[in-house]
């Protein structure tokens, strides 16, 4: 199987679906799966631009139909209703296949992701490409009560989407790389899976994100990564079990 890793730098406004398009049709022939990363349809800081910039789920049906040729993952700020939702989205054959509602909103420091979304209540898998899946999006993984609801559903590949602001420089690397590579490590052996990996760069606001992102096996092994602070697109051959 061919996954394309997306390490992007989303602007902070609705152009970036045109973006993701014309990226999913440049790699579409070459990839069974293309991931991308938290909020890489709108980008990260929204706050009050948010009820202006949110999609309604009936607006994505180009990525619907992109879907028919390769599988699609991308993060966006959904509306449903009166709430918000940062959500990972599953396109697959058409259809909207999978969407998960990012359950742990961080509310501290430099994040204010509660007083804007709603959050999700629940995490589930779902079967495409042969595989059981798990979606996730970032401050998900720093919550142990996630990783024991991930051995349950026993995923085959779980897909990590991300934005990670680049903190805790120190001389032999960035601390805050160090820390979710451990979590990710952690959760890949725990629960026998791969697992992709897919942390946005680029700045906003003074904000700067620091990507990384990478592909471990089932034994928590690095099987790729792409390098830091650089707008990069790689497609890997997974292996099957």
């Amino acid at each position: 199987m061919n996954v394309t890793l997306v390490q992007s730098s989303p602007k902070l406004n609705r152009s970036n679906l045109a973006t993701t398009l014309a990226t999913v049709q440049q790699y579409r022939n070459s990839s069974d799966l293309i991931v991308f990363p938290e909020l890489s349809l709108n980008g990260y800081l929204l706050q009050d631009k948010l009820f202006e910039d949110a999609w309604d789920i009936d607006e994505l049906d180009a990525l619907k139909e992109a879907s028919k040729e390769v599988d699609i993952v991308v993060g966006a700020a959904i509306r449903e209703g009166a709430a918000f939702r940062n959500a990972a989205l599953y396109f697959s054959k058409g259809n909207l296949l999978s969407q998960h509602n990012k359950v742990h909103l961080p509310n501290y420091g430099m994040f204010e992701e509660a007083r804007y979304f709603e959050a999700g209540e629940i995490f589930e898998s779902f079967r495409a490409l042969n595989m059981k899946i798990s979606m996730l999006v970032c401050e998900d993984l720093w919550h142990e009560s996630v990783h024991k609801d991930l051995i349950k559903e026993n995923p085959d590949l779980i897909i990590a989407l991300v934005a990670s602001p680049a903190r805790g420089f120190e001389e032999d690397g960035l601390g805050i790389q160090k820390q979710w590579y451990s979590i990710i490590q952690t959760v890949a052996k725990e629960c026998r899976a791969k697992l992709l990996f897919v942390n946005r760069v680029g700045f906003e606001d003074g904000l700067g994100f620091w990507g990384g992102s990478c592909v471990l096996d089932e034994d928590a092994k690095f099987l790729h990564t792409l390098p830091n602070y650089k707008e990069t697109i790689e497609t890997f051959t997974l292996e099957e079990k």
